[in-house]
């Protein structure tokens, strides 16, 4: 693999203060406390608490006992409440409440950390054309991601204890994106002067971790949705088996198993058996970058700690992943399943910093 160094971005078009280069870092951290306080709502079981979208008066929670106690009656009408929550005490209730309504509050300071800098910015004429176009498509983005948050909690107040899994699956995945979206743009503003690696055809197994990438985060957010861990707490077997049982039987490959997942231990299956072997794919393509490049980058730290940051990261989610699915023994354990959410921001992280190091060569 040959390797140059190109200096790839015209630096007037990116070069921004430090107050708006720290003011996108405030915005992506708070995206990554967003997605841990997500994490945790899903996992206590608080996501269906509030039973009601209120955009202005949703930032206010129940300040006297009739207030919780006109909440607390809302959430009494839920199939979450008859069919798991039945008979649970006030503070109870208020332990689910407090969750769900810190990850709308959190949602909302988002929108107010980003609008009131921006304002300043625009009048000091510090952000730039290229920002600006960046900007318009995260806040945008932002959007999709709240309006589709109501539409996951909506399909779990009819009929359903739980949320959607596909819907959640697009939830989570949108907001994988505005923090993806916002890292990139941050990346580039914070390295204005963008020096890159040029490779050549070596480039083909960062653009497939890429794609593999994004196939996993869609299949972690349907197995995490469906609670599959707990159909299979075990590894490296899946139950005893490699292939589980329900993934040899013909019958059980149908569109009805997938739609009505609750009713059949098929998709559940299907979902984490591939979760894992796409986890183990992703694993050894990342070490044959690894073992590939590093020879090459030797006395080039800024390329050779790009892959480094990329193994640490790969290795913990590998590891987190690991523990996650090996607790999840009658109960999702909070604790490892919040850190495997963030591990996943961190392999994005990871991955985009790698991609913003390396190019495809001319050859």
């Amino acid at each position: 693999m040959e390797l140059s160094i190109a200096n790839l971005q015209n630096e007037a078009s990116h070069c921004h203060s430090n107050a708006v280069r720290n003011w996108l870092w405030i915005g992506v951290f708070m995206i990554t406390i967003q997605v841990m306080i997500g994490g945790i709502t899903r996992l206590t079981g608080s996501g269906l608490s509030i039973t009601k979208w209120e955009i202005a008066i949703g930032t206010i929670p129940p300040l006297n006992h009739k207030a919780w106690d006109e909440a607390f009656d809302l959430y009494k009408q839920t199939p979450q409440y008859h069919k798991i929550n039945k008979g649970m005490s006030m503070s109870d209730f208020k332990f689910i409440y407090f969750w769900e309504y810190f990850h709308r509050l959190w949602a909302r300071s988002l929108g107010f950390v980003f609008i009131i800098p921006f304002c300043w910015f625009l009048y000091k004429k510090q952000i730039k054309r290229s920002l600006m176009r960046d900007l318009i498509i995260i806040v945008l983005l932002g959007g999709v991601v709240g309006i589709f948050g109501w539409i996951m909690v909506a399909s779990g107040l009819i009929n359903r204890p739980w949320v959607n899994a596909y819907k959640l699956t697009l939830h989570l995945n949108l907001a994988f994106l505005v923090y993806a979206y916002l890292f990139w743009t941050t990346l580039k503003v914070t390295f204005p002067e963008r020096k890159a690696g040029v490779i050549g055809s070596g480039i083909n197994i960062l653009k497939l971790i890429n794609l593999l990438l994004i196939v996993q985060l869609i299949l972690g957010g349907v197995v995490s949705g469906m609670k599959a861990g707990l159909a299979y707490p075990t590894w490296p077997l899946m139950n005893g088996t490699y292939v589980p049982y329900d993934l040899l039987i013909g019958k059980n490959w149908s569109l009805d198993n997938f739609i009505h997942y609750d009713s059949h231990a098929f998709a559940a299956a299907f979902f984490q058996f591939f979760h894992r072997n796409i986890a183990y794919l992703i694993f050894i393509l990342g070490f044959v970058i690894f073992f590939r490049w590093t020879g090459f980058l030797k006395g080039k730290n800024l390329l050779f700690n790009a892959v480094i940051i990329f193994i640490g990261a790969l290795c913990f989610q590998v590891l987190m992943g690991i523990l996650t699915v090996m607790n999840c023994k009658g109960s999702l354990p909070v604790f490892l399943g919040v850190v495997h959410q963030l591990g996943a921001v961190g392999i994005i992280s990871a991955l985009l910093y790698m991609n913003f190091r390396f190019v495809r060569g001319n050859k």
